[in-house]
């Protein structure tokens, strides 16, 4: 089986039947190449249902994932992208290939030249990549159309929903193991917000993620 038959299975079988069902978001699969951003370690095992580890205990998130929440957040040409944990800088090419330009911020300083190096290698100029700690929020370039959180939280800062435009949309994972919760919270309108779960599961928190409040006697 070549590649583009590897590639042609995962898009049918993993994330089709995921109901993504976007052809707009199919087509942009098959356009950027995700074995290209993939470490080279992993290679082989771009086009798996899986999460691929980058190293220093951070994860590319799996095919279905990446492709489902790029159908949920609706984004638009003319939208403002804030993505907090650039990884390996695939989903934030997904991002900046569907909105008008994407603030990514990663904690890890080697995982922000992976993904400079694979934005570069790509022509991908409408991203900013920033060093820094985004956990609770990133208002530098407040406020967004859309924000993406690519790592879990137990808590969801209130800060995220505030960095938000009205009608602006953010993905974020929310809970602890076993189970968590997939969102989106949309910004009806200034101060007001709607949350909309979308489904469970369970992937690697982001580093100094805000913890809910524990009972001590």
């Amino acid at each position: 089986m070549n590649l583009e038959e590897t590639r042609s299975n995962m898009v049918t079988q993993q994330i089709r039947t995921w109901s993504v069902l976007d052809d707009e978001v199919l087509n942009l699969l098959y356009k950027l190449r995700r074995e290209e951003f993939v470490p080279t370690t992993y290679h082989d095992m771009a086009f798996v249902d899986m999460e691929i580890p980058l190293g220093h205990g951070q994860v590319m998130l799996a095919p279905k994932m990446e492709a489902r929440i790029l159908q949920e957040l609706y984004i638009k040409k003319t939208d403002k992208i804030l993505e907090v944990g650039s990884g390996s800088g695939y989903l934030t090419a997904l991002l900046a290939e569907k909105g008008a330009y994407v603030y990514s911020v990663e904690i890890v300083p080697e995982l922000k030249t992976m993904a400079e190096n694979n934005l570069a290698a790509h022509d991908i100029a409408n991203v900013t990549l920033e060093q820094g700690d985004a956990a609770q929020g990133w208002a530098k370039y407040e406020p967004y159309d859309v924000i993406v959180i690519t790592g879990s939280t137990p808590v969801l800062p209130e800060a995220f929903q505030n960095n938000l435009n009205p009608g602006g949309r953010l993905f974020a994972i929310v809970g602890e193991e076993p189970v968590m919760d997939a969102l989106i919270v949309t910004c009806t309108a200034p101060g007001e917000f709607s949350t909309k779960k979308l489904f469970e599961t369970s992937t690697v928190e982001l580093s100094n993620a805000q913890q809910p409040e524990r009972f001590t006697f």
